[in-house]
């Protein structure tokens, strides 16, 4: 075990505070190790930013509504903390509004039977047949992969070969990984545009229909479990994972860069920061895409995982718009006409396409409202390659035909947008935000029936360097990254020789108190 030279144990060094990179931090203190985790940016959250675009006007940057809420419930209350009491929370009833060019619109509802009768008045009974069996499909497929995939580390071949663990692989066989995620939404559904729609939560981990394995039908069997919107934004749902941490121990430094990871014969022992403090481990944990390890590795970085090819990036507006014609609800997409061809663009010819599906966020509509008769706060999003690290990517001019072309095409639908105040986020800016991604911000791209085993591991190559987050397993998204920081903590607790099943818990006056024992393997 390393410590400080004063006899202690020298502190888990996590970097970023992310939202993997937080709730790690809240494990590992409820269990009385010091943990220290220090973030380049000024807040936490990682993705999961607020962006100011006017004097005391932020928007949501990235994630917008909390899926699989079951994950931070149990991740509180395992440190004897209740999220109810740090964050408000109202389920979304509508999912999504969406329309076409043709004029065609559809909502999809929380209540699954309520999105089956829309789907029927707008496309026929035959439709809503199909959507009741992919709902089962999906709903089965969830079932499956929950416990063998979600909650446990990345399984080995050695492991797959068990009885448990063939037991596991027949299960495993049904989740339709051997299809495309597009041809399987085709076996469900005649219609072009509810193959769209379907089709599209691929790029829910950055990746393309044509390509994406049927198992990541999976996405839609979350979101049809419930979606909530959190009251003041997603970075009230950062902040109370903040505090969480630091009432459980941990400390938590912001505007504090890493320039290296510090290996000891060949161990991760500590971290180099910007300032030129080192800081002693006795492990580290990166919370940044693992792309960036290698760099932060140095003349070691060839023990990193390979880079992996890249998810896709967004180019992303954000600000204060007046809004009228189109009925926005709190989600809203805006599909193109040639669906096919805007993936390959993306991904074949590596660039922005010619006419995007658009997602729109309306951050005052929605359960917690407040809209009044002055400009709205919108997220606008359209996907683009992962090319940020190109130094002749995403020029001004480019970004601002970018704007021009979205706001045009968005009028075509019966939406009309006049900006008060806004500010675009392009791949290149993501890429500086998140270091050696490109700007991609789903980690490795989700293509072949294999992609899910060649995710990298929590626990790394390097003894005493571990990962976690949306590049590590099990994936992207912010309950999956949760996920991957249970995974990790059962990881370094028994690297580390921990063996006590008990947590300090928090208390509600902010103190943490000796627990019974508590279920903190994954």
């Amino acid at each position: 075990m390393q410590g400080n030279g004063t006899g202690e144990r020298a502190p888990i060094v996590i970097i970023g505070a992310g939202v993997g990179g937080l709730a790690l931090a809240a494990r590992l203190a409820s269990r009385g190790l010091p943990v220290r985790v220090v973030e380049k940016e000024a807040q936490v959250g990682g993705k999961m930013r607020a962006v100011p675009v006017a004097p005391g006007v932020h928007v949501d940057g990235g994630p917008t509504v909390l899926t699989m809420r079951w994950v931070f419930d149990e991740l509180f209350r395992e440190v004897g903390d209740d999220l109810d009491r740090h964050v408000t929370l109202a389920p979304l009833p509508v999912l999504a509004r969406h329309s076409w060019p043709d004029g065609k619109r559809l909502d999809l509802f929380a209540d699954p039977e309520q999105s089956a009768r829309a789907i029927a008045e707008a496309f026929g009974r035959q439709e809503a047949d199909g959507f009741r069996r992919f709902s089962a499909h999906c709903n089965h497929i969830l079932e499956t992969v929950r416990e063998p995939f979600l909650r446990r580390p990345l399984p080995r071949i050695a492991d797959m070969m068990s009885i448990e663990g063939l037991r596991q692989a027949r299960a495993l066989a049904s989740i339709d990984a051997t299809r495309s995620l597009w041809s399987a939404v085709g076996s469900f559904f005649r219609e072009p545009r509810l193959q769209m729609l379907f089709g599209r939560y691929a790029t829910y981990v950055g990746s393309s229909p044509f390509d994406a394995p049927a198992t990541l039908n999976v996405i839609a069997a979350v979101e049809q479990a419930g979606a909530w919107v959190v009251q003041g934004g997603m970075r009230s749902l950062s902040s109370a994972l903040r505090g969480l941490a630091e009432r459980c121990g941990a400390q938590v430094q912001l505007e504090a860069p890493v320039d290296e990871i510090l290996l000891d014969r060949g161990r991760a022992s500590g971290v180099r920061l910007r300032s030129g403090e080192e800081i002693h481990a006795s492990a580290v944990v990166s919370n940044g895409d693992v792309a960036h390890l290698r760099a932060l590795l140095g003349p070691e970085g060839h023990r990193a995982p390979r880079p992996p090819e890249r998810s896709l990036s967004a180019m992303v507006m954000t600000g204060l718009f007046e809004v009228k014609g189109f009925p926005l609800d709190h989600h809203t997409v805006f599909f193109s006409s040639d669906y096919p061809r805007e993936f390959r663009e993306l991904f074949g010819q590596k660039r922005p396409p010619t006419e995007p599906t658009l997602y729109i966020c309306a951050q005052d509509r929605g359960p917690h409202g407040g809209r009044g008769d002055g400009p709205e706060r919108l997220l606008i999003l359209g996907n683009a390659p992962a090319t940020g690290d190109d130094p002749r990517s995403y020029p001004d001019h480019e970004v601002i035909a970018w704007e021009t072309k979205t706001l045009e095409l968005l009028q075509r639908q019966g939406l009309e947008l006049t900006s008060r105040a806004h500010r675009t986020t392009t791949p290149r800016d993501f890429d500086r935000l998140f270091p050696g991604t490109g700007g991609a911000l789903y980690g490795p791209v989700s293509h072949g029936m294999m992609s899910a085993f060649a995710r990298p591991a929590c626990r790394t190559s390097v003894a005493g360097l571990y990962a976690v987050g949306g590049s590590a397993h099990p994936g992207a998204g912010v309950p999956m990254v949760a996920l991957s920081a249970r995974i990790a903590e059962g990881m370094l607790l028994a690297d580390l020789g921990v063996t006590s099943s008990s947590r300090r818990v928090v208390t509600p006056g902010g103190t943490s108190t000796a627990s019974a024992p508590a279920d903190a393997m994954a």
